[in-house]
């Protein structure tokens, strides 16, 4: 580039998507005189998914502002809990983020995931048709312009992960009412009607059941449910504060 210096700043949770060599603290950019404010930021490394407002000599310009000789512009992080318009919320993520839509949907959230990876296209592709915001940690998938709404996975730890989406938009919960195989709805389902899915010791057990209205999956409150419950409990006391 050959056109207009300007002087860029970002906020320290930005920092990560610097490209190296970039001084986080105020980086100076030569710009080619076209490019809008959002190319530029992107081309530092930052998608514009985690980018809130943004301040061109202490005015608010959109993405779209063309970059003037010597402007200094402020780059802010997204406000939580991020605003999402339309309704309801909905999510959809990547191949690599299984355990969080599992823990999502334990939540009863709306999370859509496949384990086999339908590439880039389509994912961008499904997040605007259905709207739904876009979870991931690939930087590259999160600058398709496609995607409908989008946010960067900060943890690879799945814990981090839910609490950091949970911090961000606030869904609300509605613990055991999705099929975390599925995502679909689950029903209340009464023993004789799922009396054939069941393992003798299970039909000897339990007598309290669950099934998902999409697959046919049966739930009910097994060995694992004091793990699972203490991760809604979490969850919940979390939402609360």
């Amino acid at each position: 580039m050959n056109g207009p210096e300007i002087h860029v700043t970002f906020p320290p949770e930005l920092h990560l998507f610097l490209a190296t060599g970039r001084t986080p603290a105020g980086t100076r950019v030569v710009t080619d005189g076209a490019s809008t404010l959002g190319h530029v930021i992107e081309s530092l490394g930052v998608p514009l998914t985690e980018v809130g407002r943004l301040l061109v000599d202490g005015r608010e310009v959109f993405v779209s502002h063309i970059p003037q000789a010597d402007e200094h512009v402020e780059v802010r992080a997204v406000e939580r809990p991020q605003q999402v318009p339309g309704a309801p919320l909905r999510f959809l993520l990547d191949v690599h983020l299984g355990t969080l839509a599992r823990r999502l949907r334990l939540l009863g959230v709306d999370a859509a995931y496949t384990n086999e990876d339908p590439g880039d296209a389509a994912l961008a592709a499904l997040s605007a048709r259905e709207r739904r915001v876009l979870l991931s940690r690939d930087r590259g998938l999160l600058r398709r312009r496609e995607i409908w709404a989008g946010a960067y996975i900060y943890s690879d730890r799945p814990e981090d992960q839910l609490h950091d989406v949970l911090r961000r938009f606030a869904p609300t919960l509605a613990p055991w009412t999705r099929c975390t195989a599925c995502n679909g709805r689950l029903a209340d389902a009464d023993k004789d009607s799922v009396q054939e899915r069941l393992e003798h010791g299970t039909q000897r057990t339990y007598d309290v059941f669950a099934q998902c209205t999409s697959c046919g999956r049966v739930y009910w409150r097994g060995a694992h449910h004091a793990r699972l419950e203490a991760i809604v409990s979490r969850a919940l006391r979390e939402t609360a504060r």
